[in-house]
C-alpha cells in the first residue's frame, strides 16, 4: 500500500497530485521516482505509479532532512568541544537550581553591580483566589452588609477600628503595632474595568499593568524595574517555583525558593570545575551573553556567601508557614546587601466558595497567617524597614452577598500597604458606600492601577510620566498613599 501524508489532499513540497500536475519547482515535467525514470514502470497503472513515486519522493525528502540536522548537530557539537565543554558533558555534571545561567531569564545583561541608588524595595504579595475584601475591611455596621452577609459580618466587638467608619478583621491583629504607628493602610473598593470575573484573566491583567495587547506581554513589574536602572542581579526576585506574571519581561528576574537553592546542582566535586568551565566558554566571546553571564556567576557568587554565612532573624522573630518562608528570604536577601528592589511573593487559597470561614474558619487562618508573616518580616527588618514597603493585592473581591457558607467572584477588592515611610492614613483613597452597587458587586472607587502606580511613584521617587510608561493604556491619576 502507498505511503501518503497524514493530509492527502496537500501533496509534499514538489510532488505532483494525483491526476499529473506539474510540478511547481519544475514546471514541465512530471513527478519521477528518485530511482525510476518511467513512473508507468512502477505500478500496474498510472495512478498507482504516482502514489508510489509520491511516497519514494516523501521519504527521499525526509531523509534529506534529517541528514542535514545531524550535520548542524555535528558542527555545533565539535564548536562546543573547541571551548572545552560539551553540552552532553556539561549537563551530566550539573544543572543551575534556578534557570539556565546563560539566559537572560537569570539575569539581564544591562545589569552592573551597585549602579543604583539605594532606594528601597518594592513587594508585592499577590493573594490568588479572589480575596473576599468585606471580610479583611467592611464598614461598620453596615445595613446592606447586614441584609446581604449575616454569617459574614465582622463582630462589632473583636474587630479592630482603623478610621473613616472602617473595622478591620481581628485576623490582622499581629500587625496592630504597625498600624498605631501609620505605617499600615487599606484601600477598598480597588477593581478595573478590563479585569473579569475568571481567575485567569483577572489574574493576568493584574500582573501585566492591563490586558496582554496593552502591556506587550510584559509585568508591571518587569516595566517599573526597567525605569529605575541597573542595579545588583538581585534587582527583581520572585520567591516560588516559577516566575510571577508581573515579572515577566526584558529586564530579568531571579526566581528562587530560597537562596540555599540558587546554586549548581550535582556531585560536589563538579561544581568548581562547572563555573570555571562556564567562565572560560562565555570570556572573550565579543557577545552581550559575555556580560549576561558574568553577572550571573556574580549572582551565584552572592547567593553561595549568604547560604554559607546562614541566617538569623531578629531576636524575638519567627516567621512561620510558606508565605513566612518567603519573606524571610526576602529579609535576608536585603539585610545581606544584595539591593533588592522589586519583589514578589504568592500566597493561594482565597477561593473561598464555600465555608469561607471569616471570622474563625479557613479565610481568618490564612488572613493570620499572612498578617504573622508582614509582622515578622517588618521586625526582622527593624530600622531597615523605613526604605521597604510591601503592597498586597488579590485579582478581583467578591460579591457583596453570601451564597450560603462563601462568597463567589465580584469587583471591588481590598488592597493592604505596610510601609516604613508612613502611610497618609490608615484608609487611602476614595469610598462611596454600599448605597448602590455594580451588579451586586462593590464599586470600583480606586483603580487599581493608579494604586501600583501610586505606590510606585512613592517608593522610587517617579515622575507621573514614568508611571505612565508603565501602564500606557491607563491615564493615570495618582491616589495619595505616603506622606
Amino acid at each position: 500500500m502507498a505511503q501518503h501524508r497524514k493530509n492527502p489532499h496537500h501533496p509534499p513540497r514538489g510532488a505532483a497530485p494525483l491526476g499529473g500536475h506539474r510540478s511547481q519547482d519544475e514546471p514541465g515535467r512530471a513527478l519521477r521516482h528518485p530511482e525510476c525514470p518511467e513512473p508507468a514502470a512502477l505500478g500496474p497503472n498510472r495512478a498507482e505509479a504516482v502514489l508510489r513515486a509520491e511516497a519514494a519522493a516523501v521519504r527521499a525528502e525526509d531523509e534529506a532532512e534529517r541528514a542535514r540536522i545531524e550535520r548542524l548537530e555535528r558542527l555545533e557539537e565539535a564548536q562546543q568541544e573547541r571551548r572545552a565543554t560539551t553540552r552532553r558533558r556539561f549537563l551530566a555534571g550539573s544543572a543551575l537550581t534556578a534557570t539556565a545561567l546563560a539566559t537572560s531569564t537569570l539575569v539581564s545583561g544591562r545589569l552592573s553591580f551597585g549602579t543604583l541608588a539605594d532606594n528601597g524595595t518594592l513587594v508585592q504579595v499577590f493573594l490568588y483566589g479572589g480575596m473576599d475584601g468585606l471580610s479583611l475591611l467592611a464598614p461598620a455596621n453596615d445595613p446592606i452588609l447586614r441584609k446581604s452577609r449575616p454569617a459574614l459580618l465582622l463582630p462589632e466587638n473583636g474587630s479592630i477600628p482603623v478610621g473613616r467608619g472602617f473595622a478591620l478583621n481581628k485576623a490582622f491583629e499581629p500587625l496592630k503595632k504597625y498600624l498605631d504607628l501609620g505605617e499600615l493602610a487599606f484601600v477598598a473598593g480597588v477593581s478595573d474595568p478590563r479585569i473579569s470575573r475568571s481567575h485567569f484573566q483577572a489574574a493576568d491583567a493584574c500582573e501585566l499593568g492591563g490586558l496582554p495587547n496593552q502591556s506587550a506581554g510584559r509585568g508591571w513589574l518587569d516595566s517599573l524595574v526597567g525605569l529605575l536602572g541597573p542595579g545588583t542581579p538581585f534587582r527583581a526576585v520572585g520567591i516560588g517555583s516559577t516566575l510571577a506574571r508581573s515579572l515577566v519581561g526584558t529586564e530579568g528576574a531571579i526566581v528562587l525558593n530560597s537562596i540555599a537553592s540558587l546554586g549548581i546542582n550535582g556531585e560536589q566535586k563538579f561544581k568548581e570545575p562547572t563555573v570555571t568551565a562556564v567562565r572560560t566558554l562565555f570570556t572573550g566571546i565579543d557577545h552581550p551573553l559575555e556580560d549576561i553571564v558574568k553577572a550571573g556567576l556574580g549572582a551565584l557568587a552572592t547567593a553561595s556567601d549568604l547560604a554559607r554565612t546562614g541566617y538569623t532573624p531578629a531576636a524575638g522573630v519567627q516567621y512561620e508557614g510558606d508565605v513566612g518562608d518567603a519573606f524571610k528570604e526576602i529579609a535576608h536577601l536585603i539585610k545581606g546587601g544584595a539591593n533588592v528592589r522589586v519583589a514578589s511573593i504568592g500566597m493561594g487559597g482565597y477561593d473561598t466558595h464555600q465555608e469561607q470561614g471569616t471570622n474563625d474558619g479557613h479565610l481568618y487562618g490564612k488572613l493570620n497567617e499572612l498578617a504573622k508573616a508582614l509582622r515578622a518580616f517588618f521586625d526582622d527588618l527593624g530600622e531597615l524597614r523605613k526604605d521597604v514597603t510591601v503592597m498586597v493585592v488579590s485579582e478581583f473581591g467578591r460579591r457583596v452577598a453570601q451564597n450560603t457558607s462563601g462568597t463567589d467572584h465580584g469587583h471591588g477588592g481590598v488592597a493592604t500597604i505596610l510601609t516604613g515611610r508612613k502611610v497618609a492614613g490608615p484608609i487611602l483613597g476614595a469610598w462611596g458606600g454600599l448605597d448602590t452597587l455594580d451588579n451586586g458587586d462593590v464599586p470600583e472607587f480606586n483603580n487599581m492601577f493608579n494604586l501600583f502606580g501610586s505606590v510606585a511613584q512613592s517608593q522610587f521617587g517617579l515622575s507621573a510620566a514614568d508611571v505612565q510608561r508603565i501602564f500606557p493604556a491607563q491615564k493615570f491619576e495618582p491616589i495619595g498613599v505616603m506622606r
